[in-house]
């Protein structure tokens, strides 16, 4: 018998005093529900295989919305003349665009309410559903339709894969995974227009959507066998299906203004105005519901904090810079080198392939490193100082390619450092939500900046240009080089001040400790 054997026996002997039973006799003897907390057991690991596998799958789901951002853009031509209808041609893109962010955050939410393996197959349903209408679609207003569906199918791809690998991985280790997302996504960017304009010029244009039917069953039959095996999170509740429809109303709202300002209409039109003034009301009575609601869909506090604000404003002025680069630099290459419209396409690799690779380090060394914030805001700031050198200077082709690698380099250090770090800063049954969150307003900043970008141009001009998807070779070679060197160090100055602030929000971000083993540590399996 050891010593608290013998405590514990004296104890039963003793009685306890009257009024300290009657006392403990008025206690309330409520039940505390603990649905919500944690289990006190981790969950059984997956091997290694089962998350190589599970990883393989995803990033071949992404592949897909990747891919069908891009693809349709050199197989318009083809489209327009088929259907006899040019003029409505930009709704094919702006439909996809419109739906995918729209829906963002309402299938983060929903993967923490009824699930990731349900959503998920609910989004691959949707964007084949959409691939097959757009395949056999008769006509354009059809087609463009068809392009809506297949858009809220690919919107609700992105933020459910980036919360199943939250669910697969630890913190500490889903920066690398991040960094294999983005180069999936740079990889499909890149294919996109490549694949669409071969489809198109040698087969026929409807097979840039049924490709996506082999590439979803793939995807399917890799992932589902293991969805099982991964751990739940998600909490059945009430849906807060108004707060949802009024955040979609007001996001589609808004990208209409970003679409048609400066364009179709000029910005101070009456229609323009009354968007502006529609997509403001819209988020108000949005963030009146939500403070009201018991269950909001989107919890307002959620985004607050120290971390969620900061790493959502950088890894949206990061994306949005990055973007809005993307979309304009060919004409300056069209214009000021003199480069064919496939030269500008090629000149992009760069900015795009490189910015992987900075992905690539910063997701390795979050997975090493105490302080992973540091390889953020070192890059941000490599960055912010290579914009500056492209403001200040004039460079031949190579060295201006050069710096534009430099600039994507710092740059790519961002998505993987602000995605984990907002993703571990909330309680688990959450992070589908804050990933939609997160995914909605990077697009919001994507569009925005492109509109920016498009307004500094145009003022700085001083004329009508071709601008974005609109430009060509002859209608650059009419612009004088120095007039657009000129006008192309406001833009980037504008990708340098984006830069900068990222860089200040990176700083500003509370550094919390990331969950799980240190790679220089081996992982023990809890018994």
């Amino acid at each position: 018998m050891n010593k608290f054997d013998r405590q514990s026996d004296s104890a039963d002997i003793q009685a306890l005093p009257d009024d300290i039973a009657e006392e403990l006799s008025r206690l309330p003897s409520e039940v505390i529900s603990v649905d919500d907390a944690p289990s006190i057991a981790p969950p059984v690991p997956l091997s290694s295989d089962e998350v190589r596998t599970i990883v393989v799958s995803l990033m071949l789901t992404m592949f897909l919305a990747a891919l069908d951002q891009t693809i349709v853009a050199t197989a318009l031509p083809t489209i327009g003349r088929q259907f006899q209808d040019v003029s409505n041609l930009s709704w094919v893109i702006t439909a996809y665009l419109l739906a995918s962010t729209a829906v963002a955050p309402v299938f983060g939410t929903l993967s923490d309410i009824y699930g990731r393996r349900v959503m998920i197959i609910i989004s691959l349903s949707l964007f084949v559903a959409g691939s097959v209408l757009c395949a056999i679609a008769p006509n354009m207003p059809m087609l463009i339709l068809a392009r809506g569906l297949q858009g809220l199918g690919g919107g609700g791809i992105m933020p459910v894969v980036q919360t199943v690998i939250s669910d697969v991985v630890s913190p500490r280790e889903r920066g690398q995974y991040q960094a294999y997302f983005s180069s999936v996504w740079m990889v499909g960017g890149i294919l996109g227009p490549v694949i669409g304009g071969v489809f198109a010029e040698h087969l026929h244009w409807s097979m840039i959507f049924w490709i996506n039917l082999p590439l979803t069953a793939a995807a399917l039959a890799l992932l589902l066998p293991k969805m099982s095996k991964i751990p739940v999170f998600h909490r059945k509740r009430k849906v807060d299906w108004l707060g949802g429809v009024l955040l979609m109303a007001s996001a589609v709202v808004f990208m209409l203004v970003l679409t048609w300002g400066g364009t179709r209409y000029t910005w101070l039109s009456p229609t323009v105005l009354a968007m502006v003034g529609g997509a403001v009301a819209l988020a108000v009575t949005f963030v009146w519901h939500a403070r009201r609601a018991d269950e909001p869909f989107l919890p307002l506090p959620l985004l607050g904090g120290s971390v969620v604000p900061f790493g959502l404003m950088a890894g949206g002025c990061a994306l949005g810079a990055i973007t809005g680069l993307t979309v304009q630099l060919p004409l300056y290459y069209e214009s000021v080198y003199h480069l064919t419209a496939s030269e500008a396409g090629l000149a992009l690799i760069p900015l795009a392939a490189i910015s992987t690779v900075g992905a690539a380090v910063a997701g390795r060394t979050m997975a090493r490193a105490k302080h992973y914030k540091r390889v953020a805001i070192v890059g941000t700031s490599w960055a912010a100082l290579c914009g500056l050198g492209l403001t200040v200077t004039t460079l031949p082709l190579w060295a201006l390619l050069t710096l534009m690698a430099a600039f994507a380099l710092g740059l790519g250090t961002t998505f993987p450092v602000c995605v984990v770090s907002i993703q571990n800063s909330v309680a688990r049954p959450q992070v589908g939500t804050i990933t939609g969150a997160l995914n909605f307003f990077r697009s919001l900043m994507s569009s925005f900046t492109v509109a920016a970008f498009a307004a500094i141009l145009l003022i700085a001009l001083g004329t009508d240009i071709p601008l974005a998807s609109e430009h060509h070779a002859a209608g650059a070679v009419a612009i004088p080089a120095e007039d657009m060197r000129h006008a192309f160090r406001y833009v980037f100055g504008a990708a340098t001040s984006l830069m900068t602030t990222a860089a200040l929000c990176l700083i500003a971000m509370e550094e919390r400790p990331l969950a799980g083993p240190s790679a220089k540590q081996p992982v023990e399996m809890a018994e």
